[in-house]
């Protein structure tokens, strides 16, 4: 069942369905306008926030990193403990030994644990080299960082500002926008917004300009816009799609080019034909 509004607007003539949404498209070219005064501020302010939150996440990286080699490294020294500590036992037993081969047995395992301390040590070292480079890098991601922060924060700035001065303006025209779309038969406006979503320049509905299309300015034929003036039924222009509307319905003026004077044939001219 059709609701009231949907049979007003589908009883509309053309010419003001036409009205209707030539209307509509001059209160969302102003919201254009507005976003435009914007202009890359809402992009930029994104991509910084992205940015901040990738610095924030390879950051948090790091510093799990620098912990994990640190542990390793305590894990390490805990292992040279041990093996001192075993090495003193050996070195104890020495004393007590019975035979060569029980020598040969403590001397064995007391140079395995010199060794074993020797390669701690060194994987320590290494350690610690690589805690020193992720460190400097951890550094330099913070100075990154706070960098971009103070860069969201002026654009932010920046952005709020022009928000607040055009908010009030842009609230006005979104409402008398969906006013004016609750006149228009709901196919014609999904159609028209299809229209200007697919317009570089956000126009649904032009009007004719020296006798070519508003939106793409290709020529329109004599008979087109003569269809275009009568107002009959609604005309697309064939090579964008938009939809087309008379300049006059449309409140606009449009300047004529100045005919030129028809050429004034003199007197003599006029006198030798007249002779011959």
């Amino acid at each position: 069942m059709a609701t009231k509004k949907d049979n007003t607007s589908a009883d509309m003539s053309v010419e003001q369905k036409l009205k209707n949404l030539y209307s509509l498209q001059t209160k969302l070219s102003e919201i254009d306008e507005i976003k435009t005064l914007r202009g890359e501020l809402p992009l930029e302010v994104q991509d910084l926030e992205d940015e901040i939150e990738g610095l924030s996440h390879r950051l948090h990286k790091y510093e799990e990193e620098i912990e994990h080699i640190k542990g390793d490294i305590a894990h390490k020294h805990e292992s040279i403990k041990e093996a001192q500590e075993m090495m003193t036992r050996y070195q104890s037993q020495l004393d007590d030994v019975r035979n060569n081969r029980e020598y040969d047995n403590l001397s064995k395992e007391i140079e395995f644990q010199s060794l074993e301390i020797e390669l701690l040590r060194k994987k320590i070292n290494d350690a610690e080299r690589l805690i020193n480079l992720k460190t400097g890098d951890l550094e330099k991601g913070r100075a990154a960082l706070e960098s971009r922060q103070q860069d969201l924060d002026q654009k932010k700035a920046e952005l709020d500002e022009i928000v607040a001065d055009t908010k009030a303006d842009e609230e006005k025209l979104r409402e008398k926008a969906k006013a004016i779309e609750t006149t228009i038969e709901p196919r014609l406006l999904t159609a028209f917004k299809r229209i200007r979503q697919s317009s570089r320049n956000g126009l649904g509905i032009v009007y004719v300009q020296r006798d070519a299309c508003g939106g793409c300015f290709n020529k329109i034929p004599p008979q087109r816009q003569l269809d275009i003036r009568m107002r009959k039924k609604i005309i697309v222009c064939e090579y964008c799609g938009r939809i087309m509307i008379d300049p006059e319905l449309a409140g606009v003026k449009i300047e004529r080019p100045e005919e030129k004077p028809k050429r004034r044939v003199s007197r003599r001219k006029k006198t030798e034909e007249t002779e011959g």
